[in-house]
C-alpha cells in the first residue's frame, strides 16, 4: 500500500508595517503573474484588470477573510520613477474620470465632495511616494503632471478602503515609462516584479 504526505501550506496571519502588527492581512494583486510563487505563504486574491474588477473582488475578499490591512502590490508605469524600483502610493487619481464638459474640474467625480486626489494609505519609510493614476486603459503616451505613478486598479481599492475604514497599503514595483515602449517592458519587468516587492514588503 503507498500512502502519500500532504504538506498543508500555512499562511502567513500577521505582518510588522511600521511597527504596527497587522495580524490578518489580505494581499491583493490585478494579475497572478504579478505575485509569482512569492507571496504563497500569505492570503492574497487576484482581482483582474481595471477598477470595476478591482473594487468587487476586494469586497468579496473582505467579505471572506475579514482582513485587518489591504496591501495592493502589482506594476505600475512612470515617467518619474526608473524601471525597477518600487514606490509607495498614499494619493490616488481616477485619470480616465472626464466631465468637465459639465464644469467639474479635470479628474473630478461629479458630486462627490470635489474630491479629485483621493488621499488614503500608508507610507513606508525609505519607499519614495507616488501620487497614482489609475484608468481603465493601459497608458503609452503619459502627458499629465499631475500624477507620476500610471496603472489600473489602485484608486478603484483606496476607495473601497477608505470607505469601509481599511489600512491600506499600496506598492508597485515600476515596469515601464508609460510610452511607446510599455507593452514590451511590462512584459519583460513584471517577470522581476513579485521578488522586489516582497524584498520592500518585509524588510
Amino acid at each position: 500500500m503507498i500512502f502519500f504526505a500532504f504538506k498543508k501550506i500555512s499562511k502567513m496571519k500577521e505582518i510588522n508595517i511600521n511597527g504596527t502588527i497587522y495580524q490578518n492581512p489580505l494581499l491583493v494583486f490585478a494579475l497572478e503573474v504579478e505575485a509569482q510563487e512569492e507571496f504563497n505563504d500569505f492570503q492574497k486574491i487576484f482581482t483582474g484588470v481595471g477598477k470595476i474588477n478591482a473594487a468587487y473582488h476586494l469586497f468579496k475578499g473582505v467579505e471572506k477573510y475579514n482582513p485587518d490591512i489591504i496591501i495592493n502590490l502589482g506594476t505600475a508605469g512612470s515617467t518619474a520613477f526608473n524601471k525597477g524600483n518600487v514606490v509607495c502610493c498614499t494619493q490616488f487619481i481616477q485619470r480616465d474620470m472626464d466631465v468637465m464638459a459639465l464644469g467639474f474640474q479635470k479628474f473630478e467625480t461629479p458630486f462627490a465632495n470635489g474630491e479629485i486626489i483621493l488621499e488614503h494609505g500608508i507610507a513606508l519609510q525609505d519607499v519614495p511616494n507616488g501620487i497614482c493614476g489609475s484608468g481603465d486603459q493601459f497608458e503609452m503616451e503619459h502627458n499629465n503632471t499631475e500624477y507620476n505613478v500610471i496603472e489600473m486598479e489602485a484608486f478603484a481599492l483606496a476607495k473601497v478602503c477608505k470607505e469601509e475604514k481599511l489600512p491600506f497599503l499600496c506598492l508597485k514595483y515600476i515596469s515601464d515609462g508609460a510610452d511607446g515602449n510599455a507593452v514590451d517592458d511590462w512584459s519583460t519587468e513584471v517577470k522581476k516584479a513579485a521578488q522586489k516587492l516582497r524584498e520592500i514588503l518585509l524588510k
